[in-house]
């Protein structure tokens, strides 16, 4: 079973309620139906409910079963404007501005997955992701013990000698251009549970470097270093090593003579980069000269589930996005 159809297997299992403030979107209102029909998710649409209805009509799509909220006249907006203002007062805002920030989509979707009125939010469709990273992170904040959020990717390659069984997860490939060595600590036990929770593989994480254990000194190789030992601390449970080149995390023969210690070398699973400059060119070639499946990124380091779409998506990337999403609220 190929891993998009896995995770719409497992939505199906504990079926969520995924909110998608983009409603009047027409890729959203054409994923939403699609969604349902899969048993993927319920589905809330945000937006004036006469509009989304006249584009659904308009395009010969049946929204029955969907359910459309209009943050202006909801009944719940009173009481998200209160909560907004007791989270955001420390900023100066007013009760009045707090009021109107819940308005917005991104806003008032954050504060349905942050009251547990929905278990998942998905958007960006045609919202910057600082926008939608914005509004979660105000409303939602991260997980305990994480200070950033960060963005795995699913890579599934041909080869079945590589990863678990030709799926690994790249982190971070999508938020953090340069992270100190915390952060590339916590992306590392994020990337982790984000391999667990979404592949159900045992993850075995490996920090890369230019470097294997010591074979170079440098500033850039010390703050892997000294992010493996972090991330430790973090997770005693975590299976991680490093500092390591990508051939002695991935290739067993390799691994035997540049690093015949570690546990990990060879066996990796989990590749967490040392910045986004090599993430994005590490990802791309891999995608591109392997020709491997890229799944993402997904949001990770957030207390409730979140993630962000591309604007160039189409109706079937929401629809997984949505999957993926639930798998998380099951999570959660």
């Amino acid at each position: 079973m190929s891993f998009i159809k896995n995770i719409h297997q497992q939505a199906k299992s504990d079926k969520q309620k995924i909110v998608l403030p983009e409603g009047t979107e027409l890729r959203t209102i054409k994923a939403a139906p699609l969604i349902l029909e899969k048993g993927i998710a319920d589905v809330v649409l945000l937006g004036e409910e006469k509009e989304i209805r006249e584009i659904s009509l308009e395009h010969g799509v049946d929204l029955d079963g969907a359910e459309i909220i209009n943050p202006v006249e909801s009944d719940k907006l009173e009481e998200y404007g209160e909560t907004y203002y007791e989270l955001r007062k420390h900023r100066d805002i007013t009760e009045e501005e707090a009021l109107e920030q819940v308005k917005d989509p991104l806003y008032f979707a954050s504060m349905m997955v942050e009251k547990g009125e929905a278990d998942g939010k998905v958007a960006g469709a045609e919202n910057a992701t600082g926008n939608v990273l914005k509004a979660a992170i105000k409303i939602i904040g991260t997980k305990e013990g994480i200070s950033v959020i960060s963005g795995a990717l699913v890579m599934i390659v041909g080869d079945k000698d590589y990863g678990e069984d030709g799926v690994l997860v790249f982190g971070d490939c999508a938020v953090n251009p340069n992270p100190d060595a915390e952060q590339l600590a916590e992306i590392a036990v994020s990337s982790a549970q984000t391999a667990n929770n979404l592949t159900k593989i045992d993850p075995k994480v490996a920090m890369l470097s230019f470097s294997t254990n010591g074979s170079a000194q440098h500033e850039s190789v010390d703050k892997v270093v000294d992010a493996i030992a972090k991330a430790k601390e973090l997770d005693p449970e975590l299976e991680i090593d490093g500092e390591m080149q990508a051939d002695a995390a991935l290739v067993p023969k390799v691994a035997k003579t540049k690093y015949p210690e570690s546990e990990i070398a060879g066996e990796a699973n989990v590749l967490v980069f040392p910045n986004l400059e090599a993430a994005n060119i590490g990802y791309k070639l891999v995608q591109r000269l392997a020709h491997a499946e890229a799944i993402g990124p997904i949001l990770q380091g957030i207390a409730k589930p979140v993630n962000d779409l591309s604007r160039g998506c189409n109706v079937q990337d929401i629809v997984n996005v949505a999957a993926i999403t639930a798998v998380q609220a099951q999570n959660c």
